[in-house]
């Protein structure tokens, strides 16, 4: 196992560590032709040309010869002077099926000419021009007016099962789209109810008109419904006056009809890009006060059966629930384990050593990474264990703070660029996985057994993964039984590119809308190069790829598979060791709960800061929270720009992120150091404590810690 990534041991050059392998475009056999520094370039050329009214271009005049420029993709100049591997077809464990677009209906009608047919129908009585559009767009009006057309003269807070009448249609429209403050009442409950469980009992081609019309909303509106629901929900479970409402026994499916609803509502936003509202606003913090893990075992019981749980929808459920549900699963998990350690020992008449009930990890400083590679695959069992830290030689008892330095240090040395395992891509300021290093996939086990243990140990460590990374880690988001099955092959996109390498993601995308002819203009085949260790390899995209032209037919196809070489197959035996470790320490039906963003919120924390909560729950040590120094400190720290506070948090913690249980869970200490005020602040990152000499003045206050943690990597941190 190499330890450290050095230029003997790879020829590549500094600044070739810093971005992916380049990847080679091969022509067919239709003469020379030079590089273009970029698709973008290119097609500028393209286009000055066109305009300035030279219509027989020729591609060899057009194409500049620079040299040492970026291209899209990259070209490699002296790839015939390098050992070339030819493989055809690659692994088939490695094959990724693409899905197809999703048919979307095609209107002839926007929403505002949509909604007022609707208010023009409501005052004539003739709904023939709606019905036309309906049935001939969505070809399931029949059975949406099925659901409202029946005649019924009971009032509106009587309404029966069976049917309802026709001025329930306006009341949808009422309450759905102009959000009728009436409906907000708990006296008109029993309406909103009614109405609710209709919405909610429509066809699953209704489903999907409705779903596609609020997408249509405005932001104002479309939050308005969400908290609308979201309000009934919660009335229902808490209500202020319980006697103005129904028994619970006696309207049992309101929840679960707001809950539906709710979910056609996140399924309209999930489809809208970007967003129309954060996912987060979805949240019912509401539920964080229920018995979830009841919900979460019924769930588990009955799966997404008739009998409803919250989990079954659980966009509605805050990270905080889904981290202390994991948690609370493995601790499950990590008891039942121990129990039956316990046993085995009693049975065998054999010593009990209270040890057993912890993963216990020794290692030593300067063998930081061999070492707790080889205590983790040693212990695998125990994974599922609370962890304690002993590092050799040093004594101590790890109280938390060992456990953090552990992380710290293990992330710090293991994701250095002279390592070699993951490459820094400073255009994106991330971390993506080398296609080269995968020698020793169990360093990559590694990892993701690290990560998969911050997130049982609530340790927020300061890794930057793009997010295709947790989008890969739940696919699947349980661990196949067959070790062989294929993992970590999601379906990416040009978006998820754009976060990583965001030159290239421009120019393939500008491939994609070039007007002029693809194949004449820039001889590109579905076959790809790729450097490693100073040998080119080069793969076809699909069998024969090397012979067939790239053109305006298959464009979109060619920048499919050229995502999913990049993302997917170039990386798939170093992602897959990592996924299985994560899992490994996961492994929960509670994953399935979790949307990629909120793994990247367990594993990193949250970006959003808000220093005034931080200093309501920070803790003092020699000094107290009236101190001169300790008032002057907050009033700088609340006057920093975002990026200083940032620094402050990764000097004093090292992460510039927020746990899932917010600030509180930071522990965060201001501490007196006993030394002349010509000494900067220094910090424990281990036990989040800074601490503070006694300065004399606001103005030195700020100067001191400004220079310290503009300057804390390698500078006073414990």
């Amino acid at each position: 196992m190499r330890l450290k990534m050095s230029e003997n041991n790879y020829p590549l050059e500094d600044r070739d560590r810093d971005r992916l392998p380049p990847i080679l475009t091969h022509s067919l056999d239709r003469g020379p032709k030079l590089p273009f520094s970029s698709y973008g370039s290119f097609i500028s050329t393209l286009n000055h040309k066109r305009e300035s009214g030279s219509h027989s271009l020729s591609t060899q005049l057009l194409l500049p010869a620079v040299r040492q420029v970026r291209e899209l993709p990259p070209i490699c100049p002296d790839v015939r002077q390098k050992q070339r591997i030819s493989i055809d077809v690659l692994p088939p464990e490695v094959k990724a099926r693409f899905a197809s677009d999703p048919i979307i209906p095609i209107r002839t009608k926007t929403a505002k000419e949509f909604q007022e047919d609707i208010e023009k129908a409501t005052i004539s009585g003739d709904w023939k021009q709606v019905h036309d559009f309906y049935l001939t767009t969505f070809d399931s009006f029949l059975e949406l007016n099925a659901a409202f057309k029946k005649e019924a003269n009971a009032p509106y807070n009587t309404i029966e099962d069976s049917g309802i009448n026709t001025k329930f249609v306006n009341a949808v429209y009422d309450a759905l789209l102009h959000t009728n403050p009436q409906y907000t009442s708990t006296a008109t409950y029993v309406i909103y109810a009614h109405l609710l469980r209709q919405i909610a009992a429509l066809a699953e081609a209704d489903h999907h008109f409705l779903m596609h019309w609020f997408k249509k909303l405005s932001q104002k509106r479309f939050k308005q419904l969400v908290e609308r629901l979201q309000f009934f929900i919660t009335t229902r479970l808490f209500p202020a006056k319980p006697e103005e409402l129904p028994p619970m026994a006696k309207c049992s499916w309101w929840i679960p009809s707001a809950t539906k609803v709710l979910s056609l509502l996140n399924a309209a936003n999930s489809i809208s890009s970007p967003p129309i509202i954060p996912f987060s606003d979805f949240y019912n913090l509401t539920l964080d006060h229920i018995d979830f893990m009841e919900d979460y075992q019924t769930w588990q019981a009955h799966g997404n059966s008739n009998r409803f749980t919250f989990c079954q929808f659980p966009f509605i459920l805050s990270t905080v629930v889904k981290k202390a549900v994991i948690q609370r699963d493995s601790e499950q998990q990590m008891i039942s384990m121990a129990r039956q350690t316990l046993v085995d020992k009693v049975s065998r008449r054999q010593r009990v050593d209270m040890s057993l009930l912890f993963l216990n990890i020794k290692v030593r400083r300067l063998q930081l990474v061999s070492d707790s590679l080889d205590e983790l695959s040693r212990k695998r069992a125990d994974l599922k264990k609370k962890l304690k830290v002993t590092f050799v030689g040093e004594a101590g008892l790890d109280m938390g703070g060992l456990t953090k330095e552990w992380f710290l240090l293990l992330i710090r040395q293991i994701f250095h660029t002279d390592y070699g395992m993951f490459t820094y891509v400073k255009d994106s300021q991330c971390h993506w996985f080398s296609s080269w290093k995968c020698d020793n996939c169990s360093e990559f086990r590694l990892v993701g057994a690290l990560m998969g243990l911050a997130v049982y140990n609530s340790i927020t460590l300061d890794i930057r993964f793009p997010p295709c990374v947790y989008k890969k880690l739940l696919t699947p988001p349980i661990m196949p039984c067959d070790p062989d099955a294929p993992v970590g092959m999601a379906t990416l996109t040009l978006d998820d590119l754009q976060q990583i390498m965001p030159d290239l993601a421009h120019g393939l995308g500008e491939l994609l809308s070039y007007e002029g002819n693809v194949e004449e203009d820039f001889y590109t085949t579905f076959q790809v190069f790729q450097e490693e260790l100073g040998i080119v390899k080069s793969y076809n995209l699909k069998p024969g790829g090397d012979k067939i032209p790239v053109t305006n037919q298959n464009r979109k196809e060619y920048v499919q598979l050229y995502i999913d070489f990049l993302l997917n197959k170039s990386i798939y035996r170093q992602f897959a060791a990592f996924y299985h470790g994560f899992h490994s320490v996961c492994a929960s039906n509670a994953l399935m709960l979790l949307r990629p963003e909120e793994v990247e919120i367990l594993v990193c924390g949250s970006p959003n800061l808000d220093m005034s909560s931080l200093q309501r729950v920070a803790q003092y040590e020699g000094y107290s929270k009236t101190d001169p120094t300790v008032r002057a400190f907050w009033d700088v720290v609340l006057a920093f720009p975002l990026e200083l506070q940032k620094r402050l948090l990764h000097f004093t913690t090292g992460s510039d992120r927020v746990p899932v249980g917010g600030m509180a869970d930071l522990n965060f200490k201001i501490s007196k150091i006993d030394v002349s005020t010509d000494w900067l602040p220094v910090s424990h990152t281990c036990f989040n404590q800074i601490c503070l000499p006694p300065y004399k003045s606001k103005k030195e206050l700020r100067q001191k810690l400004t220079i310290a943690i503009s300057n804390a990597e390698g500078f006073g941190l414990e």
